[in-house]
């Protein structure tokens, strides 16, 4: 090697992960501009000149970079300088959040943010007096910790016109008290009454929720991600011109593909501005090409669409089995037509209704377009039944995974698994079903719903139990366990591939991209019960050092 020109970047004195098959372990890598020129061992230091960077793992692992294939950043990045809930669990710390926010901020004209866990209120409902005794003044309006409800005070009812007599939207639910009278919850698309009356976020204010949220997520070892929502939905502000800023002068630094947000009010009449709206959001680090359909709700809420219905506090069958917010049929037509337009589709598919939904709408596309480099997946997967678990393989359908979500916590075991009945607890979050299947398994976080970080999600895809879970915790549905191996994988070169960058990034190979991750140890050589512990030290994309 004595005779090429020397690299600009070396990175050796400790274990990597290439993820590569030929060779799964080095100890050093060469990086010259934006690529990686040399993987291997000792031969790899003759590449370093006198102007080479030269950093010393010191034992530490070196991964390729961490990708979110589900991820709200911008969105996430805004509420971090609102009123921020996350974090806790209680109704005492809410108050004293909620509070000290709206002394500190007198001349809001409305108090935002949210965050809050279900968890902390019975039945996972809060009410607007809680509200009304910190806030009388002003409205008040506080999204819950996944995002699929709104906890708000009387006047923020008040100026929503919302009402014993109003009805509940299609796509939503206004949580009532015994006389019809709204108590203050608002869930899915009721949520909407009231969020479209906010304060229009401003550009900059979107800018610097993008940037504020670039810059964590690289501290996590995140080089790419898939920004699961570009549109108007809800409450949520439309990131793209965010994004487009940044890509155009310089600042985004990581690589993103942008889901754009499908209208389900409307129908294939928008495939053409979709299509105008991919080629004007795609330049730079930014690729808009993919449409995302959000296809349900939650579980904890009862919006999750099942095959059969919730049972109700008594353990008795109800009589609801959630909400499909697209017509079968009709989801079928629109992914045929996007699959067509050569659009990846980015499902939230959650309950085994809508898993099935969508993979019947995956193979209506296939068969009436043959197969395609679309890469369709599908986010969350709480519920699905086993006879769907296949069908990922067999129509190259990608599992995207929250795996955070995987594990016993009071969400789960209070307001989820009464209500789904022993049998369909039994079907959560298959991922060692999946995986044994053959099925490509991407991962992500969903954050600001939960924590960003990815070897807390790696932690619990192999362990099945939280990083914090108090002794004892019983591992949840344990032979749906994966290796550490897979679950990294999952997180580098299986968002990759449903990301459309595994030619260049996921790996650690000669002529890929050096998008590379600095553990603070090597989490394969400890007790699986710290993988959780791990941190990154530095994170690079492109060669470039953009934390550390």
């Amino acid at each position: 090697m004595s005779d090429i020109a020397p690299a600009d970047l070396v990175l050796t004195g400790g274990p990597v992960h290439t993820g590569s098959p030929a060779r799964s372990r080095a100890t050093s890598v060469a990086v010259r501009g934006e690529r990686i020129v040399a993987v291997g061992h000792d031969e790899v230091r003759e590449l370093v000149g006198p102007r080479t960077d030269v950093v010393d793992l010191a034992g530490k692992l070196l991964v390729p970079g961490f990708q979110d294939a589900h991820v709200h950043p911008v969105g996430a990045g805004i509420e971090l300088g609102q009123c921020d809930l996350s974090g806790a669990t209680t109704l005492a710390a809410y108050r004293e959040r909620v509070a000290a926010y709206a002394d500190a901020h007198p001349d809001a004209a409305w108090i935002t943010g949210g965050g809050w866990a279900m968890e902390a209120f019975p039945g996972g409902l809060p009410t607007a007096a809680e509200l009304d005794a910190l806030v009388p003044d002003r409205p008040v309006y506080l999204v819950n910790r996944d995002h699929h409800g709104a906890w708000v005070n009387s006047r923020a009812l008040e100026r929503a016109g919302i009402d014993a007599r109003t009805p509940d939207p299609a796509d939503g639910r206004i949580e009532r008290d015994a006389d019809g009278t709204p108590t203050g919850m608002l869930q899915e698309g009721a949520a909407n009454l009231v969020g479209r009356l906010l304060p229009e976020v401003t550009r900059r204010e979107r800018i610097a929720g993008l940037l504020r949220a670039q810059e964590l997520l690289h501290s996590l070892g995140i080089t790419a991600w898939q920004d699961a929502i570009l549109g108007e939905h809800a409450n949520l502000t439309d990131p793209t011109d965010a994004y487009l800023a940044c890509a155009d002068d310089g600042r985004l630094t990581a690589r993103v593909v942008g889901a754009l947000w499908w209208d389900r009010a409307r129908g294939t009449e928008q495939i053409e501005e979709l299509v105008a709206r991919r080629a004007a959001g795609t330049r730079g680090r930014l690729r808009s090409t993919t449409v995302k359909i959000m296809q349900d709700g939650v579980a904890e809420n009862g919006t999750a669409a099942l095959l059969g219905p919730y049972l109700d506090g008594c353990g008795c069958r109800s009589d609801n089995s959630g909400i499909s917010f697209v017509p079968p049929e009709a989801l079928k037509e629109y992914v045929t037509e996007l699959d067509a337009h050569g659009f990846q589709v980015h499902f939230h598919a959650l309950g085994d209704r809508a898993v099935r939904e969508a993979l019947d709408a995956v193979e209506a596309a296939r068969r009436a377009n043959g197969r395609s480099d679309t890469r369709p997946h599908l986010a969350h997967l709480q519920v699905v039944h086993p006879d769907d678990i296949g069908r990922f393989r067999e129509l190259g359908a990608s599992a995207n995974l929250q795996p955070l979500w995987a594990a016993h916590e009071p969400q789960m075991d209070e307001l989820t698994i009464p209500f789904l009945g022993p049998e369909r607890s039994s079907w959560q979050y298959p991922f060692g079903a999946l995986l044994r299947s053959g099925a490509t398994l991407a991962a992500g976080s969903d954050w600001p719903v939960s924590s960003p970080d990815p070897m807390q999600g790696i932690h619990v895809a192999v362990n099945r139990i939280a990083p914090d879970a108090p002794a004892g915790t019983p591992v949840f549905l344990p032979d749906q366990r994966i290796g550490l191996a897979d679950a990294l994988t999952a997180y580098t070169a299986g968002s990759a591939y449903v990301n459309h960058l595994d030619a260049e990034t996921g790996t650690i190979a000669p002529g890929y991209l050096a998008d590379l991750a600095v553990l603070d140890r090597d989490p394969f050589a400890g007790p699986p019960e710290q993988i959780g512990a791990t941190r990154v030290e530095q994170t690079f994309v492109g060669g470039r050092r953009v934390f550390g």
